[in-house]
């Protein structure tokens, strides 16, 4: 049943479930700045929890992954596998997951030390791109986002193991440590004042793109949405008479212009801000759907490209309610786009690349 004939048909009648993926984890970058006394930043845990909902039927399910080791976070997701980055400051070590099946596979460390750099995976049946940009520590206490480095294999036979490096653009600031992939291009937030930062992989540069309605944004996010780059933000023009609300634009072909898609019903976003209380959201898109996460709290939003349709989303039963403070950072849920896969082309050819998993002490 390995063979390439029936793992190519498998792949194509096989149906594609646009699910989520949700770790209960905390905001790293401010664990790290305000606590130094663990050696293991707290992370000693037996085994790692996911937590898979399924969006057509408010269904959710419980996954264990026993394998990944101490000190190691989730930070991006593509085809199937989920990226787990060291979290110590300096080179940082990489392992795949295949949640479905519990397997792992130990990419290259990158080149360059850094401390919480934004990350961006894309995996096709053929190829796999990996970008980590920002956070490049200067020295032993201080960070800049200076550059960014680059992992592609494909089955052309054309590999770059880090060596792809990018200078980014100057007076940068990325914070959300997440980047999207739309059509050949990494894409993240740059915060003070807001923008978003493009990383075209194929010419290896960074530009800046100008954000809609910059000055009266609040905590943006971007999320790919069915091939289409889409930002998802509260607006809030105090000394204008316009309400406050929930708006999504996607990027149009050009590259440059912006163009408003969907605003949040205005009664659902007064209650949606007075659960909120201006405390910040996080977002995640898969196909159709866009989840909106309510920060310090186990409160989501679930939209419908297609329907139209806002739906409060059903607690986790795995869970205990709250998920945690807003003060502290901790145990808050942070979600990947997954599709659940038990086969994925790609991972035959990282084998033969890369390194044997090793067991790594805290």
């Amino acid at each position: 049943i390995f063979s390439n004939t029936f793992l190519e048909l498998y792949l194509q009648v096989s149906p594609h479930r646009h699910w989520f993926l949700f770790f209960k984890q905390r905001s790293l970058k401010n664990y790290i700045y305000r606590n130094n006394t663990s050696a293991n930043n707290g992370t000693d845990r037996a085994n790692y929890e996911g937590y898979l909902f399924d969006p057509d039927n408010l269904k959710w399910y419980r996954l264990s992954i026993p394998l990944i080791p101490p000190g190691f976070s989730p930070a991006s997701s593509s085809g199937g596998l989920i990226c787990w980055v060291s979290e110590d400051a300096g080179s940082k070590n990489i392992l795949l997951c295949n949640p479905l099946l519990g397997s792992l596979i130990q990419l290259p460390s990158t080149l360059r030390p850094r401390l919480c750099p934004s990350i961006g995976l894309t995996i096709t049946n053929s190829s796999i791109d990996l970008a980590f940009a920002g956070d490049d520590l200067i020295s032993p206490y201080a960070v800049k986002n200076l550059t960014s480095e680059s992992f592609h294999i494909d089955g052309g036979g054309f590999y770059s193991i880090w060596g792809t490096t990018a200078s980014l653009p100057r007076l940068c600031s990325l914070e959300s440590g997440r980047m999207v992939h739309v059509e050949g291009r990494f894409y993240c937030m740059n915060y003070s004042p807001f923008s978003v930062l493009a990383y075209d992989i194929s010419m290896n540069q960074w530009c800046k793109i100008q954000a809609p309605m910059r000055r009266f944004l609040r905590s943006p996010s971007l999320v790919e949405s069915r091939g289409k780059l889409i930002l998802v933000a509260a607006v809030e023009k105090s000394k204008l008479n316009v309400p406050k609300s929930l708006r999504l634009w996607t990027l149009q072909e050009c590259g440059t212009m912006w163009v408003e898609i969907e605003r949040m019903p205005q009664q659902l976003y007064n209650q949606f801000a007075e659960i909120e209380g201006g405390h910040g959201f996080n977002c995640v898109a898969h196909g159709k759907f866009v989840v909106i996460l309510i920060k310090g709290s186990d409160k989501a939003l679930l939209f419908d490209f297609l329907v139209k349709r806002w739906v409060w989303i059903p607690p986790c039963p795995y869970i205990n309610s709250g998920c945690g403070g807003r003060e502290d950072g901790f145990d808050e849920l942070h979600g990947f786009a997954y599709e659940p896969r038990p086969v994925i082309p790609i991972t035959a050819l990282l084998e033969q690349l890369t390194l044997p998993f090793n067991s790594f002490s805290a």
